[in-house]
């Protein structure tokens, strides 16, 4: 009959039940293809510079047609009008000019079913390979805490295995890890870490275990009757309870889980960024481009898993790669995947929710052959908990500092160790974290530490040592602390120093001078923050000049106190401790940063963890002390723009000086400034690694400095002098320090 009304077919309102059923209808169809070997449910994917995909396709474009140049995950993107279709993945692309000779093995361009539903088909370019195992070089092991996102060893025929351990979990009596099934092996078998180079046992495997489930079973209503759905999940009896946190490194805390069943979900999940942490690869940065991949078929039964994994969209090709190489690397295995929250929009920042438990990577060929793209596959973490009968733990010892203890400075300097990128000096920082600062909790181990301590950590030397440290005290010492950035000057047209410093010219020591004497402050009470960096940056670069890896060390953890001053508003501001003229306000300073930051170091921890998560951007490259001075000078321009001293005043005198409203109001920015401070500090190590030749020098070196040559040096008043801002002056561009 000759149909007289056009039809035009919309996809976007087809549903994940939908696609399914369109799969399960073709399957046999698909499966005698010989070039397809998997697939998916997704959204259309739009291959980036093609002709065809520059316009707002829909089902009657070209663009969903043949094509010549292959469409891979890697040179194709998600978009907003990207409609629902069945992602079929090929091993041979077939350009529209052999379709004649080849018509049999063309997938269709759509899927009709019997009730008249259409379901579009998006042909992916996959040539899988075979995986290829590589050695894990480096690995990131607890320093005090056990929890998610460390490494879990065990001894299997001989040889060391690596994996991740994922997260805690619990069935209402006894507290478990929650790993894979091909990690936790037999019944019995004991999995183990190193914390601080010794042996520890995390547990044995329980034997409870989630291996194949029917596709029916885990999600009733759809249908898959031929299909199995991998879990690849296992518990872990721990051995000590108290050892343990729920926090995963590199993501901190967490939501509850998001929990994939018939009605939740949805492919809206499609194009979700969403990270893990794996013990071989680090942070890992993800985008769902999957659902219910089918990775095989043996014997007639197909096996999937619920999502696939693909780095996230970027320009760069190389990057791309460099990305995708992280989920493939062996040992993520056991790693929980976080959904990435939504941008905040007022309150409190929402945090990351758990959805699925990474048990493998599928690899594939890059176009011509080029080196492969690895892409995660994972199992939902609600099916795994419902199967295993237990619940995800997230109450567990929380708050503990592995970026943040009590004390700011310390808290600076932690957190610093773990930023630089460059490999040589990231493992130096790492191995001398309990050098700087403390590589477990901070609150406990900072009580026994004082001016008459065999050893201070040096990120609070000169506040410990050179302040109040007996022989050792530094007469000029207080003015390195700070600068009031904010105090104007009539002579200099009102102008601060904060406005002049901004030009290059006027950071000299000369220029600050002729400024504080202008509004009549006395020598001793010239703060010089920025020259004091700018000496230390210098003395790092000339201690690896002179081949002194411990000097540079001991230089490093000094320098923490001093960003970690200019990270915080109150040190650099003429309202430092209340208005000057009138005392409004007077005890602020302390209230603010110590009794604040004390009093919420478990919500502070949540914070900074997820800035950390959520910021990936290069560290600044900072090339000479008066780039190291200049980025000090904007680090506290950002610190008190971004937090008014004048707003923590006002705060403090009108609700009673009640600490808990400073947070209230302060507390997502203080924790803001103090990550800036950490990357700040980090960039300026990195700058006079890099300039002193580190990475040649001392690339293989990573030494663990001895705390009493460290000690010698601190205690030594002529080892990186205090000077008063008149002692110093600019020469040739360096940074001259004359000592009386």
């Amino acid at each position: 009959m000759k149909r007289d009304i056009p039809v035009r077919r919309a996809f976007a309102s087809l549903s994940v039940k939908d696609l399914l059923d369109a799969r399960e209808a073709y399957h046999t169809h698909l499966l005698h293809l010989e070039n397809v070997v998997a697939t998916a449910i997704g959204r259309y994917r739009f291959v980036l510079g093609d002709p065809k995909d520059a316009v707002d396709a829909s089902d009657d474009d070209e663009s969903n047609r043949g094509r010549d140049n292959p469409r891979t995950l890697a040179n194709s993107r998600v978009r907003v009008d990207s409609w629902p279709c069945l992602m079929v993945f090929v091993d041979r692309w077939i350009p529209p000019a052999d379709f004649r000779q080849k018509v049999d093995e063309i997938v269709p361009q759509r899927l009709y079913l019997p009730d008249g539903r259409v379901v579009p088909t998006c042909v992916i370019l996959a040539e899988t390979q075979d995986e290829r195992a590589e050695e894990v070089t480096s690995l990131r092991f607890p320093r005090s805490m056990l929890g998610g996102g460390y490494p879990s060893l065990s001894e299997v025929q001989g040889q060391t295995r690596v994996a991740t351990i994922g997260c805690v979990v619990s069935d209402g009596d006894d507290l478990y890890v929650l790993t894979n099934r091909h990690v936790a092996g037999e019944e019995g078998r004991e999995l183990f870490t190193l914390v601080q180079g010794h042996r520890e046992v995390l547990g044995k495997t329980s034997g409870r275990m989630a291996g194949k489930v029917p596709f029916e079973k885990a999600y009733a209503g759809f249908s898959g009757p031929r299909t199995v759905l991998n879990l690849d999940a296992a518990l872990v009896r721990v051995a000590d309870a108290g050892r343990w946190t729920s926090q995963v490194y590199g993501i901190g805390q967490f939501d509850q889980f998001l929990d994939l069943n018939v009605d939740s979900v949805t492919l809206d999940l499609i194009g979700c960024a969403a990270t893990a942490f794996g013990a071989a690869s680090g942070l890992m940065l993800g985008e769902i481009q999957g659902l219910f991949y089918r990775y095989r078929s043996i014997g007639g039964q197909d096996q999937v898993t619920d999502l696939l994994i693909g780095p996230r969209p970027v320009d760069d090709a190389d990057t791309y790669v460099a990305e995708a190489a992280k989920l493939g690397r062996p040992g993520n295995s056991g790693a929980v995947w976080f959904l990435d929250p939504p941008p905040a929009s007022g309150g409190e920042k929402p945090l990351p929710r758990p959805i699925a438990l990474h048990w493998g990577a599928q690899s594939f060929v890059g176009e011509g052959g080029r080196a492969g793209t690895q892409y995660a596959l994972a199992s939902s973490l609600g099916l795994i908990c419902r199967e295993l009968e237990v619940d995800v733990v997230r109450g567990a010892n929380v708050g503990l500092p592995e970026r943040w203890g009590k004390v700011g400075h310390y808290k600076v300097g932690q957190l610093a160790c773990t930023l630089a990128t460059e490999a040589s000096l990231k493992a130096l920082l790492a191995r001398n974290t309990d050098r700087i600062s403390f590589e477990g909790d901070i609150t406990k181990d900072l009580v026994n530490v004082d001016g008459t301590s065999a050893f201070v950590p040096l990120a609070d030397v000169s506040d410990v040592v050179w302040k109040s440290g007996g022989q050792s005290v530094r007469g000029r010492e207080g003015p390195n602390h700070f600068a009031d950035m904010d105090q104007p000057s009539d002579d200099f047209d009102g102008k601060t120093l904060l406005e002049l410093s901004e030009k290059p010219a006027f950071l000299d020591p000369e220029e600050w001078n002729k400024f504080y004497a202008s509004i009549g402050v006395g020598v001793a009470h010239r703060g010089l923050l920025p020259f004091r960096v700018w000496q230390l940056y210098d003395a790092m670069v000339t201690a690896l000049g002179q081949d002194d890896l411990v000097g540079y060390v001991g230089v490093a953890g000094v320098l923490a106190h001093y960003v970690g001053d200019a990270c915080q508003p109150l040190h650099v501001s003429m309202f430092h401790d209340g208005d000057p003229e009138t005392g409004r306000g007077k005890g602020v300073h302390s209230a603010y940063e110590k009794t604040m930051l004390d009093s919420n170091a478990v919500a502070l921890n949540q914070k900074v963890d997820q800035l950390v998560v959520n910021n990936h951007t290069a560290l600044s490259k900072i090339e000479s002390g008066h780039a190291a001075a200049s980025a000090i000078v904007a680090l506290m321009k950002r610190s008190i723009t971004r937090i008014l001293p004048t707003d923590i005043i006002d705060v403090y005198e009108n609700k009673g000086h009640k600490t808990a409203e400073l947070w209230k109001a302060f507390g997502d920015l203080t924790a803001e400034r103090i990550f800036d401070g950490a990357r700040t500090l980090a960039a300026i190590w990195q700058g006079a690694w890099k300039k002193g030749d580190g990475p040649a020098k001392f690339g293989g070196n990573a030494i663990h400095a001895s705390k009493s040559k460290l000690a010698q040096l601190y205690l030594d008043r002529a080892w990186v002098p205090s000077v008063y801002i008149t002692h110093m002056k600019v020469v040739n561009n360096r940074l001259v320090i004359a000592v009386e």
